[in-house]
C-alpha cells in the first residue's frame, strides 16, 4: 500500500534517531519554510578582492550622497569599502620623530632588524616607514618605506619584519647593506592588532593563580582581550571601538584614503572616553553611548559596568553641564558588560549575570535603567538581535526571547548545539536576522579544534522550528542598503578572507552547495514487524535550471537502534520522475534527500512509499 510520509517541521535532535520518529534528525543548509524543507539561497563573492584578518564585525550604512560603505573590522585592520576596494582606515597609535628608527641587515638574509626605542608594538602590528634612504645594495629605499607587519618582538625596543619590494617580493640583504637608513626615518604605527583566539580568563578578574595581591584584577586593554568590534554611524561618519580600546572616528567627507582618529584627538572634543567594551549611536535621540568605559578623572582606566553617553547629536562632547544631556551611570549588578543592543522602544544591555534596560526620558535625568532580570546573561558579545520588537538572544544555556518579558526559547537541537560547543571559544558567537525568512540564525565553534565558528542553528520565529548546519563564517549582516545579505569567510589565512553576498542564486560561490535533511527512524507499529519499501512517488518543486535539477533519495535501514544504518536504496529523481522502484528491507528505515548539483534548489513536499509488512528473513 502507498504511504503518506508527513515529517513533522523542524530538526529534532534533543533524543535519539529513533525517538525522532516521524521527525527530522538531521540537516545541512536545509530551511523551514510553511512547514516544508527547503534549501537555502547561494552565495556569491561580494568582491574579488581579499583583505587581511578574520572579519569579527561589519557595518553596512548609506551616506548623504546616496554612496554606499560598509565598515570591516578584523582581528588586523579596520577597512572600509567602497564599490569593489577595500581601504584602510586602521588608525595610527604613534608617530615616531624622524631618526627614532633604525635598521640593520645581515648578508644574503631577508630579515632586517629595526630599531625603536619603547616602539609599544605586538607581533603582527603594521608599521608604515617613510623618509629611509638605501641601505647601500638589495635594501633600497624603496624597498624600506612602505607598510610592514612585524615578524618577531625581539625585545621592548626592537623587533623584525621582512624585506620585500613593492610587489610583495622577498629582498634578500647582499653584503653592500651595511647602512642604518638614515637619520630621516620615520615609523607610523597603526593600532596593535587584536587576539584572534579567545584566551581563557582574560580580562577584568584574570590572571595567573597566586599572581598579585589576593581579590586583585587584570586590567582589561584592547591586547588582552578577543579583537571584536562594535561599530555605528553618526550621520555619514563611521564611530568604531575595538573590544577595550579607544573609540574612533572615521569622517567621511575627508575621503577614504584618510584612517580614523580617536574621538579625543578632535578639536572639539571635551572629555571624551579614552577605552570601552562597546559604543552604539542611539537612534531616536542622538547620543553616543560607552559601555563598560571610563569615567572623567580616570582616563584610560577601565569601569566594567560604567556607561557614559554625548551630549546630543554631539559626539565629541561628554561633559556634563545644567545645559546639555551629556551624563553617566553604573549598573548596580553584575561585573562586567557583556553587550547590548538598539532596540524600538529601549537599549538592552547584558552584564555577566544581570539584563539591564536603558530608555530615553529626556532632561534632566536623560536615560532611566532598570533591572529586567537576574541570573541571565548572553554567551558573547554579539549573540542577540532582533526582529521587529522582539529581541533573541543566547545564554550559556539556553535560547531566549525578549518582548517586554524574558521567555526560553524551546529549543529541539538544545543539548546538540551545547554539547558541541567550543567553550573556550564562545566569545565568537554571533546572531544575525533574516526578515524575508522570519529566521533568527546563531554561528558558534565546535570542538576543541575548530576555533572559528564552522555550524550554525536557525530558529523560524514564525513556525518555531529549528535547523542546523555548517557553514564557516565570522560576521554576517542583514540586507539594508544591500540586495542581499553580506557574510564574511573566516579563514585564518591572512591574505584570503572574502565578503558574501548571501541568499544570491542557488550555489555556493560556483560550485555544488551539498544540502541534505535525514529523517529519524520510522517503522511499522512498534517495529515488531520489518517492512518491505519497493516503489517511491517522489514530490519536489525544483527552481533555478531545472532541466539539469536532480536530487538523491537514499534509504537507509537499521535491526535495532544502536545498529549503524546501512544505506539499502539510492534512487535519483528529476523533474520528470514519477516514481523510481526501489528495494529497501528493515525494521526501521531512514528517509535521506540530498543535492550535489549546481544552478537549482529545491523545496520538498510530500513523499510516498510503498510500504508492506515483511518477515523476519
Amino acid at each position: 500500500m502507498l504511504v503518506k510520509y508527513k515529517f513533522a517541521p523542524g530538526v529534532n535532535k534533543e533524543g535519539t534517531e529513533y525517538t525522532a520518529d516521524s521527525g527530522w534528525y538531521d540537516s545541512d543548509k536545509i530551511r523551514f519554510r510553511k512547514g516544508r524543507p527547503e534549501q537555502i539561497g547561494g552565495w556569491q563573492k561580494y568582491s574579488n578582492n581579499a583583505f587581511l584578518g578574520v572579519c569579527r564585525s561589519l557595518h553596512d550604512w548609506q551616506a548623504a550622497a546616496s554612496t554606499n560603505y560598509l565598515g570591516v573590522g578584523t582581528t588586523l585592520k579596520y577597512y572600509v569599502n567602497r564599490g569593489d576596494a577595500y581601504y584602510d582606515v586602521t588608525p595610527i597609535r604613534a608617530t615616531t620623530a624622524a631618526g627614532d628608527v633604525t635598521f640593520s641587515a645581515t648578508n644574503a638574509d631577508a630579515t632586517l632588524t629595526v630599531a625603536d626605542t619603547a616602539h609599544g608594538a605586538v607581533l603582527g602590528d603594521f608599521v608604515t616607514f617613510s623618509g629611509a634612504v638605501s641601505l647601500g645594495g638589495n635594501i633600497t629605499a624603496a624597498v624600506l618605506n612602505q607598510e610592514y607587519q612585524i615578524a618577531s618582538i625581539i625585545d621592548g625596543n626592537s623587533y623584525t619584519v621582512e624585506a620585500k619590494d613593492t610587489s610583495g617580493n622577498t629582498v634578500q640583504a647582499n653584503s653592500s647593506d651595511s647602512g642604518n637608513g638614515g637619520s630621516s626615518v620615520v615609523g607610523a604605527y597603526q593600532i596593535n592588532v587584536g587576539l584572534d583566539t579567545f584566551v581563557p580568563s582574560s580580562g577584568y578578574g584574570a590572571g595567573t593563580w597566586s599572581a598579585g595581591g589576593w581579590g586583585g584584577s587584570t586590567v582589561i586593554s584592547s591586547g588582552n582581550q578577543i579583537r571584536l568590534y562594535s561599530d555605528d554611524t553618526f550621520g555619514d561618519d563611521l564611530i568604531f571601538n575595538p573590544r577595550g580600546g579607544n573609540i574612533y572616528l572615521w569622517d567621511e567627507s575627508a575621503g577614504v584614503t584618510t584612517r580614523a582618529a580617536t574621538l579625543s584627538s578632535n578639536a572639539a572634543a571635551s572629555d571624551c572616553p579614552t577605552i570601552a567594551l562597546q559604543i552604539m549611536v542611539s537612534d531616536t535621540d542622538r547620543h553616543t553611548i560607552a559601555f563598560g568605559t571610563d569615567a572623567i578623572g580616570a582616563v584610560g582606566t577601565i569601569d566594567p559596568l560604567f556607561i557614559r553617553w554625548s551630549d546630543r547629536e554631539n559626539p565629541f562632547n561628554w561633559t556634563p553641564t545644567a545645559t546639555n544631556t551629556a551624563g553617566s551611570a553604573s549598573l548596580p549588578s553584575g561585573s562586567l558588560i557583556v553587550g547590548a543592543i538598539k532596540t524600538r522602544q529601549e537599549i538592552l544591555i547584558w552584564t555577566d549575570d544581570s539584563i539591564h534596560s536603558m530608555r530615553f526620558v529626556g532632561s534632566p535625568f536623560v536615560y532611566q535603567f532598570s533591572l529586567i532580570s537576574e541570573g541571565f546573561s548572553m554567551i558573547s558579545p554579539k549573540a542577540a538581535t532582533s526582529a521587529g520588537d522582539v529581541v533573541y538572544f543566547m545564554d550559556r544555556g539556553g535560547f531566549y526571547s525578549y518582548n517586554g518579558a524574558i521567555q526560553r526559547l524551546t529549543c529541539t537541537v538544545l543539548d546538540y548545539v551545547f554539547s558541541n560547543l567550543n567553550q573556550s571559544q564562545v566569545y565568537k558567537i554571533f546572531a544575525t536576522t533574516s526578515v524575508d525568512f522570519s529566521e533568527v540564525t546563531w554561528f558558534y565553534p565546535i570542538g576543541s579544534g575548530n576555533t572559528e565558528c564552522t555550524n550554525y542553528v536557525t530558529y523560524n520565529y514564525v513556525e518555531g522550528s529549528w535547523s542546523v548546519g555548517t557553514l564557516d563564517r565570522a560576521a554576517w549582516i542583514p540586507a539594508s542598503t544591500r540586495d542581499f545579505p553580506i557574510a564574511s569567510s573566516n579563514i585564518t589565512a591572512t591574505t584570503s578572507n572574502y565578503l558574501y553576498y548571501h541568499e544570491n542564486g542557488f550555489d555556493a560561490d560556483g560550485s555544488a552547495m551539498n544540502a541534505y535533511i535525514e529523517s529519524g527512524g520510522i517503522e511499522l507499529g512498534d517495529g515488531e514487524q520489518f517492512m518491505f519499501v519497493s516503489r517511491m512517488i517522489p514530490d519536489f518543486e525544483f527552481r533555478g535550471t531545472k532541466s539539469s535539477a536532480s536530487l538523491n533519495i537514499v534509504m537507509k535501514g537499521k535491526q535495532f537502534p544502536l545498529n549503524d544504518a546501512d544505506t539499502l536504496a539510492t534512487s535519483t529523481v528529476t523533474e520528470s520522475t514519477n516514481q523510481t522502484f526501489i528495494r529497501a528491507r528493515a525494521r526501521e528505515t531512514i528517509v535521506r534527500i540530498e543535492s550535489t548539483g549546481t544552478g537549482y534548489g529545491w523545496t520538498l513536499g510530500d513523499l510516498r512509499f510503498d510500504v508492506r509488512p515483511d518477515g523476519r528473513r
